[in-house]
């Protein structure tokens, strides 16, 4: 899997997790202080986030990294 496409599933499996908590992007960036538009730069797969961050937004949405970082179909 090309960086790309690790990128984009990443985001989709932000997108996912965030929906399950019922959660907007405005909400979710308040919740991380952050802006929307960075939101969905992440959920859009564009955004290279370092592990602190991966880890700080599995917080935010109450989730295991893992589901985050699950890059299998």
């Amino acid at each position: 899997m090309n960086r790309e496409s690790l990128l984009k599933k990443f985001g989709k499996n932000v997108k996912i997790e965030r929906i399950r908590k019922d959660l907007t992007q405005e909400h979710l960036a308040e919740k991380m202080n952050v802006s929307q538009k960075y939101i969905s730069i992440i959920e859009g797969g564009k955004a290279n986030m370092s592990l602190v961050k991966i880890l700080e937004l599995s917080q935010f949405l109450e989730t295991d990294i893992e589901n985050l970082l699950n890059f299998h179909d």
